[in-house]
C-alpha cells in the first residue's frame, strides 16, 4: 500500500522515540532530536517536477522519496492523517465534505475545513492524536501556521494538542518555528497554503501560483538559516493539483440526483447517499451517463480496493453509498454552488498521479 503523510508523520515521532510509532519510511536517526515538517498545501510532485527552478533552495535539499496523499486526495483527510497517523477509515475525516450520520432529516453534510459547531470535534474524531501521545511523553510539539486556523474545528479535530503559533508571513512562521525548536525532543509543524490558493483561484502553472512557489522558496531559505543546530527539516505536501478540463453541472438538466438523498464531497470525488434499494439503479444511471469520465462504486467496492485503508465501522456511513471519482481533468459541479466551483480553475481529490504524487524533501542543518 502507498505510504502517506500517516507514516511520514509516524516515522518522524518514532524518532523521537514516541512509543506505538513505526519508522516504516526508514528515516535515518537524528542526533539532534528536533523535527521540523514544513507542509505546504498543493505543492505536488508534479509542481517540482515542472516548475522546481522556481524553489531554486531545494536543490540544496534531499529528495527522499515520493509519497501519495491520501483518498481523497484532499486537505481534510491528509492533513488528518498527518495528525492522526491513521488512515482515513479509521479517524473518519473521509472528505472535504461528508455526511453526518444521525444528525436530522435531512441529514447534514460537514464541511470538514469550515466546521459546523453543532458537531463535536473530539466526538466526531476521537483518536488521540500524536501530539497528544508526545505531549505525554515529555516531547514538545507545536503548530506553526496562519492565526486564523488556530481554534478551528477541524483544527481541534485533526491536529489538537500541540502548543498553537499563530503566524503570518515569512519571518512570523520561521521565527515561530525557531521558538518551537529551541529544545531537544520537540517537533514542529509548519503549514502554509499559498500554492494552494493560488492553484485553485487561478491555476496550475499560472503567475500566481509561480509567485507562490517563489514565497515557499523564500520561506524554507529562512528556515534554514534560522532554526537552530540539530534540526531536520522536512518539506512535504497534502496532494498536488489538475486544472479543470470539462465539467457536468450535476442535477441540471439531467436526472443524476434522482433517488439521491444527499451528495457530498467534492468536485473530483462525489459522494452519493441513497436507499439501499435505489444502489443498484442510481450506480447504472451515474455510470452510463458518465461513461470513461468517472468511476462509480459501491461503498463496498471501494473499501475492498483500499482507498481508505482499513476502515472502521463507526466511519462507514459517513462514506457515500457510491462513491464517483472523476477521472482526467473532469469536475462534477453542484448545481447551487455552479459559479463557485467553475471559477475554480485547479482542483484535486481524485486518484490521478498528480493529484496523489507528493514529495518529501529532507535537510539536516
Amino acid at each position: 500500500m502507498a505510504q502517506t503523510l500517516a507514516e511520514l508523520s509516524q516515522s518522524i515521532f518514532a524518532t523521537l522515540g514516541l512509543t506505538g510509532t513505526t519508522n516504516s519510511l526508514a528515516l535515518d536517526e537524528n542526533e539532534g532530536e528536533r523535527e521540523c515538517l514544513l507542509l505546504v498545501d498543493g505543492l505536488g510532485k508534479n509542481a517540482i517536477d515542472e516548475f522546481g527552478s522556481k524553489i531554486k533552495i531545494l536543490r540544496e535539499l534531499k529528495y527522499e522519496r515520493t509519497l501519495s496523499a491520501t483518498f481523497p486526495s484532499t486537505t481534510a483527510t491528509s492533513l488528518t492523517s498527518l495528525g492522526t497517523g491513521l488512515a482515513p477509515g479509521e479517524h473518519g475525516m473521509v472528505g472535504y465534505t461528508m455526511r453526518v450520520p444521525h444528525s436530522g432529516t435531512p441529514e447534514r453534510v460537514l464541511n470538514a475545513l469550515k466546521w459546523d459547531e453543532r458537531v463535536d470535534p473530539y466526538i466526531f474524531q476521537p483518536n488521540e492524536t500524536l501530539f497528544e501521545r508526545a505531549n505525554k511523553e515529555g516531547i514538545r510539539t507545536s503548530h506553526i501556521a496562519a492565526k486564523r486556523y488556530a481554534d478551528t474545528g477541524f483544527t481541534r479535530a485533526a491536529l489538537r494538542g500541540g502548543i498553537y503559533i499563530g503566524a503570518n508571513g515569512i519571518e512570523e512562521l520561521a521565527d515561530g518555528a525557531r521558538a518551537a525548536l529551541q529544545v531537544p525532543k520537540s517537533f514542529a509543524y509548519v503549514y502554509v497554503n499559498d500554492v494552494d490558493e493560488a492553484s485553485h483561484g487561478a491555476g496550475f502553472g499560472s503567475e500566481k501560483f509561480i509567485a507562490a512557489l517563489e514565497k515557499v522558496n523564500r520561506l524554507i531559505e529562512q528556515l534554514l538559516s534560522s532554526l537552530p543546530k540539530g534540526t531536520r527539516l522536512s518539506v512535504t505536501s497534502d496532494h498536488g493539483m489538475v486544472n479543470r478540463g470539462d465539467y457536468l453541472v450535476v442535477g441540471k438538466e439531467n436526472e443524476l440526483l434522482k433517488d439521491v438523498r444527499l451528495m457530498a464531497g467534492e468536485p473530483r470525488v462525489r459522494y452519493l447517499y441513497v436507499d439501499e434499494d435505489k444502489c443498484d439503479e442510481v450506480k447504472s444511471r451515474w455510470q452510463n451517463r458518465l461513461g470513461e469520465l468517472a468511476t462509480v462504486l459501491t461503498r463496498e467496492e471501494a473499501i475492498r480496493r483500499g482507498l481508505f485503508g482499513p476502515t472502521s465501522e463507526s466511519v462507514l456511513e459517513r462514506i457515500g453509498d457510491l462513491v464517483v471519482i472523476a477521472e482526467g481533468n473532469f469536475v462534477l459541479v453542484e448545481m447551487e454552488r455552479e459559479t463557485q466551483q467553475c471559477a475554480m480553475v485547479g482542483h484535486h481529490g481524485g486518484t490521478t498521479k498528480a493529484e496523489c504524487e507528493i514529495p518529501l524533501l529532507t535537510y539536516k542543518i
